[in-house]
């Protein structure tokens, strides 16, 4: 089965896809931008992850989705609202990725946070 993972670069990220790529699955790795993953390969970059992201290519064929992207950590933000930049990536990014899985027939969407 293919699994798609977004914020796959991350801490949780690292250890599903490899946890998961142990079950059997078909991992694809998504991150912000390209990169090869220690014993993952290449990720499949998505830019950023907003309301207009295309999802259509990495959701082809999969049966599933774990959401782990976010806006989090963010240090020393530039942004002018960063309240409405938090909103853009993990509300409204969450929602058409949500739309976009759903369109493309897949079984299981798993969205892991650490904010409501």
């Amino acid at each position: 089965m293919r699994l798609l993972v977004t914020g796959a670069s991350g801490f949780v990220g690292r250890a599903l896809c490899a946890e998961a790529m142990v079950r059997v699955f078909a991992v694809l790795p998504a991150t912000r931008t390209s990169c090869v993953l220690s014993g993952l390969g290449a990720t499949f970059a998505v830019g950023s992850v907003d309301e207009s992201t295309p999802w259509q290519a990495p959701l082809a064929g999969c049966y599933a989705v774990v959401h782990l992207a976010a806006r989090v950590h963010v240090m020393q933000d530039v942004a002018a609202d960063p309240l409405a930049e938090f909103r853009r990536v993990n509300v409204q990014g969450t929602l058409n990725l949500a739309r976009q899985a759903a369109t493309a027939g897949v079984k299981r969407f798993v969205f892991v946070s650490m904010w409501v």
